[in-house]
């Protein structure tokens, strides 16, 4: 290796590492062993910590996929992780990180999602967040963007906020999402506890492409990786939840004023770049499904103009995943049931 080559070399890692720590740094948060605040959910052979507790691997082969949840359920709070996603050929394969409280309350379930479904090799990658409020999947409040990096090829962090006032989704420092409660929204705001999910499962009947392109066992074990595991909240015993209110009322404080919870000038400036570039379906847009948008949504009369009725963009979308491609970016794609083929 030449010397300039070695000292690019060098400055790439010390870029990346100091990248790292000013993640971390711009939460103040602490990691948490899985075995201390996690549990297998199914598949419990291939669900596998690290050695060192700091790290767990999910793994799907022909025989199952598998999952794991936290060991209690929060009112609030910050929850968060680094994620690599399974590389190479990933058509049919779901990875969710997700928060929900569906098995305690599954006609009224409240969830906040990010969900990652698939890839075909070459093409674009894709994903989506979503929130559920009080059970009803025809208020989905779902969103699908581009990805700006590929997710396969490296741990990147992905953290959802949730106050009494407003849900935040994150990538890395970087805010994509902000929904702020309204009165207006009642129960579809999430309010019951909920535990921290993360699955990965065979969606071949539906996930690329509308089931075009399934799962390929050729390339198992797909392997999706979680570590720096957080779980910032207070966690409630939902049959005391009536009289358990000192916790909640302090943690209700806490998250309210972290550093998380309030977004610097520079941090509203990046959401609304991501926004502007990456996002390619609303809800907030879509008047079929919503002819009057829900409470929360704050209508932009020129930014609706770039959306069809269905909430999707209207520019030419070869032509975008052509652009993004030739600048070397590398996206993901994500398939919704009541929406059309992507």
């Amino acid at each position: 290796m030449g010397k300039s080559k070695y000292s690019f070399y060098c400055f790439f890692v010390l870029a990346r590492f100091l990248l790292h720590v000013a993640h971390a740094a711009a939460f103040n948060i602490s990691n948490i062993p899985f075995s201390k605040g996690f549990s297998p959910l199914f598949g419990d052979a291939n669900v596998i910590p690290s050695a060192d507790d700091r790290s767990v691997r999910l793994q799907l082969n022909q025989y199952t996929g598998s999952g794991f949840k936290s060991s209690d359920l929060y009112s609030h709070g910050f929850f968060s992780a680094k994620i690599k996603l399974p590389s190479d050929y990933t058509a049919g394969i779901v990875v969710a990180f997700y928060t929900t409280n569906g098995d305690l309350f599954p006609k009224s379930h409240d969830e906040l999602d990010f969900e990652f479904l698939g890839n075909i090799r070459g093409k674009t990658w894709r994903f989506q967040t979503n929130m559920y409020g009080n059970g009803s999947t025809s208020r989905g409040r779902e969103e699908r963007y581009y990805l700006w990096f590929d997710p396969s090829q490296d741990f990147h962090r992905y953290s959802i906020l949730w106050t009494t006032k407003n849900i935040i989704f994150y990538i890395d420092d970087v805010p994509i999402r902000e929904i702020v409660r309204k009165e207006a929204m009642g129960a579809d705001f999430p309010s019951k506890p909920m535990s921290l999910y993360a699955t990965i499962w065979d969606a071949s009947d539906w996930a690329t492409s509308g089931g075009k392109y399934r799962a390929n066992y050729k390339y198992a074990p797909f392997v999706a990786e979680f570590t720096d595991l957080v779980l910032h909240g207070c966690a409630t015993d939902l049959l005391q939840e009536a009289v358990a209110t000192d916790c909640t009322d302090t943690d209700h404080n806490r998250f309210d004023g972290a550093d998380f919870a309030n977004m610097t000038p520079k941090q509203k400036v990046a959401m609304r770049k991501f926004r502007g570039k990456y996002i390619y379906y609303s809800y907030c847009y879509d008047t079929i499904r919503y002819p009057v948008p829900p409470p929360e949504c704050n209508v932009d009369q020129v930014e609706k103009k770039r959306f069809k009725d269905t909430g999707r963009l209207k520019f030419d979308e070869k032509h975008h995943h052509r652009r993004f491609k030739n600048s070397g970016q590398v996206m993901g794609v994500r398939k919704y049931e009541n929406q059309e083929d992507m």
